[in-house]
């Protein structure tokens, strides 16, 4: 564990618009844990409670098949929070974290995160949100998953992607570009139907390999075409 800094909730998103003073209050009950890329913060099944905030790097959500086949579910950064389904009722946890890069993450006792729920509406309102939007895109990714072939799967994880990236009207960057494997995990496929598919859409120009980035030439047309693929099998 590492010494906290006197605002160490500051950069998270559930705290941030708590005053000063209430923010270190809540802080006075977590600790601070250095965390290496590739470390297992959390594990799947485990009995713990904790819940945790990112202030430096990022983590990763996913579980393991009995074959050992990966399946990711989603990244989380700087400001994010995990582990607060279980600390809300008590089950062990439903995936393991990994930290993908060098990471620092805030551990708060669960009873000391349902007191500040349950004090500041506020922040009980955010952490609604935050499931709520959850729940959405689980549900999203299970039609997906029933409903789309490989191609479209792929279009769709990637216009996620583009959702959380710099973007303007046009254009839409992913940084870093995620690996071929990592995309495969999501959608439930093969390294080498990503890369087939990557590679048509660079060679209609959709997208464009730069400086270890992925970006995407016209958000528009993506959008568009993920739409048209899910009213297609939705039998609109």
């Amino acid at each position: 564990m590492i010494q906290l800094s006197a605002d160490v909730l500051g950069n998270v998103e559930l705290f941030r618009h708590l005053p000063l003073d209430d923010r270190r209050a809540l802080a006075s009950h977590c600790h601070a844990h250095r965390c290496k890329a590739r470390q297992q913060i959390v594990s799947l099944a485990e009995h713990s409670t904790d819940v945790y905030f990112i202030v430096i790097g990022k983590v990763r959500a996913t579980i393991y098949s009995l074959s050992g086949k990966e399946v990711n579910f989603r990244d989380l950064g700087v400001g994010e929070m995990f582990g607060d389904l279980s600390a809300i009722d008590g089950e062990p946890r439903s995936s393991n974290i990994v930290a993908l890069t060098d990471t620092v993450v805030v551990s708060m006792p669960a009873n000391v995160f349902l007191e500040a729920l349950q004090r500041y509406p506020t922040l009980a309102l955010i952490a609604l949100r935050k499931l709520t939007a959850l729940v959405r895109i689980l549900c999203e990714r299970v039609v997906e998953m029933s409903t789309l072939d490989v191609k479209n799967r792929i279009h769709a994880e990637l216009l996620r992607l583009i959702q959380n990236s710099a973007r303007d009207e046009k254009t839409a960057v992913i940084q870093p570009a995620p690996r071929h494997a990592e995309i495969a995990s999501r959608v439930s496929t093969h390294r080498e139907a990503v890369t087939r598919e990557l590679n048509h859409l660079t060679h209609i120009g959709l997208l464009e390999r730069r400086n270890g980035t992925l970006v995407v030439n016209n958000v528009g047309e993506f959008s568009r075409m993920v739409q048209e693929a899910r009213f297609r099998t939705l039998g609109g």
